[in-house]
């Protein structure tokens, strides 16, 4: 039964995004708004497929064993099924905000995520531009919701429809959303802002459905007027047609780095620090930069 379900809503998905995506195709092609190209739409395929893969390898793994195990062993158990969907949504929208937040704050996780992150172009495909290895660490943020009595399906089942949401806020047609709704929700102009590599736009706006995350914890920040959103990294990648490019290149900046003659501590910083943190302050990072703004 529990099974049913996903399957259901990822049938219901397929021709959803494909709805949406043919329409954002044919709409920015007709009004030359040039949002989509060739390398990048293929790109963000290969990613897909590339996360996909890792991601069913790895499920009866971590979430048919670890999960269960949690699940078995819960330290509590909800009975009103309507608190029990509200509770597992919040939890697991909080749970994805912290992961985010680490993968943009701690550089060993921000070479996986990067790839989500390297593409100039911002489009729904862009949603699928997936962090190929995420779901090796994953499931640990799961844990202590497995452990509140959640079932290791249902975890799955809402991370499915959270993530829904979360590609289809990777657009640049919808300017604003209702004041009220962008109080609460995440929006297409607070995800333009994720995307970006303007340094006063640099790792904000975590969440994934909704925005109160960022607001209760600091990463807020609204889509300004008079800073247009320049996408993808503040060093841009090499053009490379090497599809493993994508996903190993920060990785080869690592090696590089912890390659130099330093300490083991330093080393360990390079691993462990912010992205673009150095020992000798030939590159910085995202709260560096904007205190030169300053």
């Amino acid at each position: 039964m529990q099974v049913a379900k996903e399957t259901a809503f990822i049938l219901f998905s397929i021709p959803l995004y494909s709805i949406v995506i043919g329409l954002e195709i044919l709409l920015s092609n007709y009004q030359h708004k040039q949002y989509y190209h060739i390398k990048s739409t293929l790109e963000n395929i290969f990613l897909t497929f590339f996360n996909g893969g890792i991601d069913l390898l790895l499920r009866s793994i971590f979430y048919l064993t670890i999960l269960n195990w949690c699940y078995q062993h819960k330290l509590m158990m909800i009975e009103n099924q309507y608190i029990y969907w509200f509770l597992l949504f919040v939890l697991e929208d909080l749970a994805f905000y912290f992961e985010h937040r680490v993968d943009h704050y701690c550089r060993i996780f921000w070479a996986v995520h990067v790839t989500h992150h390297s593409s100039e172009d911002f489009n729904l495909t862009t949603g699928f531009r997936s962090s190929a290895f995420q779901p090796v660490y994953r499931f640990v943020y799961f844990i202590p919701i497995a452990l509140m009595g959640f079932n290791p399906i249902d975890i799955v089942f809402m991370y499915a429809i959270t993530q829904t949401y979360g590609i289809l806020v990777h657009t640049r047609y919808i300017h604003k959303m209702p004041k009220w709704f962008e109080v609460l929700f995440v929006s297409p102009s607070h995800h333009r802002v994720h995307h970006a590599s303007n340094v006063v736009y640099l790792d904000k706006n975590m969440g994934m459905v909704l925005i109160i995350w960022d607001k209760i914890f600091g990463t807020y920040q609204e889509e300004l007027d008079d800073v247009p959103v320049k996408y993808g990294l503040t060093s841009p990648k090499k053009d490379s047609n090497n599809p493993f490019y994508l996903i190993f290149h920060e990785w080869m900046s690592i090696k590089k780095d912890i390659s130099k003659n330093i300490s083991f501590f330093t080393k360990l910083k390079y691993l462990f620090m912010p992205p673009g943190w150095s020992h000798d302050g030939s590159s910085k990072t995202a709260n560096e930069l904007r205190k030169e703004l300053l």
